[in-house]
């Protein structure tokens, strides 16, 4: 697999669109019900397939990915060649980026001498799809940019 298999929630609620995969392979559902019954290693590949497949199509429309630790918000903006990104660090040890708290108190103490802000970029000239599974691999959140794009006009105004 490139990516990962897709729990069984997430297939419960793509099943229409699980369905329309098997039928693009001629697999209706009782032949379907036969592999899983009879060759549980197939039926396990064709998943392994549909996921990366989802997965493909969902990490090419990403635009922004976040994600929120203890001392530490890591904003992404994803380009097709590159990700640009800001790294929010407090060396206040009270504060706490993962609760609602902490975001009020970053709301508040910004430009602070308690807050480092620091700008990166990182090329992807290949494997865009794969760099970005690995953001989201150690806990990243795919989002609409808010936060990156409010950030982005605060600190260039």
């Amino acid at each position: 697999m490139k990516y990962a298999r897709l729990t069984k929630e997430q297939l419960e609620e793509l099943h229409p669109e699980f369905i329309t995969f098997l039928a693009t392979q001629s697999i209706d559902k009782k032949e379907w019900d036969e592999i899983k019954q009879n060759k549980p290693h197939v039926a396990e590949q064709e998943i392994d397939v549909f996921s990366d497949m989802i997965w493909e199509k969902a990490l090419t429309n990403v635009t922004h990915i976040d994600h929120f630790s203890k001392n530490y918000i890591f904003l992404f903006k994803c380009m097709q060649n590159a990700v640009f990104s800001f790294v929010i660090k407090t060396n206040n040890p009270q504060i706490d980026f993962v609760s609602a708290d902490g975001i009020h108190w970053l709301s508040e103490n910004l430009f602070s001498n308690d807050v480092e802000i620091t700008r990166g970029k990182k090329d992807l000239s290949e494997n865009r799809n794969e760099s970005l599974f690995e953001i989201i691999k150690q806990g990243g959140i795919i989002s609409k940019g808010e936060l990156f794009t409010k950030l982005d006009s605060l600190i260039n105004q």
